[in-house]
């Protein structure tokens, strides 16, 4: 039986209604992705992206993680994909691990569900 979803409008759905932190994931999916690919213009954008979505007010974090995000660029830029996914997937990795210890405990089946965010990553 069909949901009635295209995959597009799927995709459209699941990102609307994602955390802030399965959005930073998502980003970092996107972005190996475009590397694996070596899609230049992707690839720089997503990690754009992720480093243009800092918040500050996570100091020394938030200065590491734009040094290696400005590092990923440099590769990029340099068509050196694995080094920048190699990275990212570290980075992601990360992430992920953070919003499986953040994701709520689900009650009678509320998928609505999500922890509070500033949404902005650190």
């Amino acid at each position: 039986m069909q949901n009635g979803y295209s995959t597009k409008e799927f995709r459209q759905h699941e990102i609307m209604s994602a955390s802030p932190v399965r959005l930073v994931v998502l980003t970092y999916d996107f972005a190996i992705r475009a590397c694996e690919q070596k899609d230049f213009n992707r690839a720089s954008k997503a990690v754009s992206v992720l480093r243009d979505a800092l918040d500050y007010d996570y100091g020394e974090v938030a200065v590491g993680l734009f040094g290696l995000f400005q590092w990923c660029l440099d590769c990029i830029r340099k068509e050196d994909y694995q080094s920048a996914v190699v990275t990212l997937r570290e980075l992601r990795e990360a992430w992920l691990s953070v919003e499986k210890k953040n994701a709520p405990v689900l009650k009678n089946n509320d998928a609505h569900a999500v922890p509070p965010s500033k949404g902005r990553i650190a």
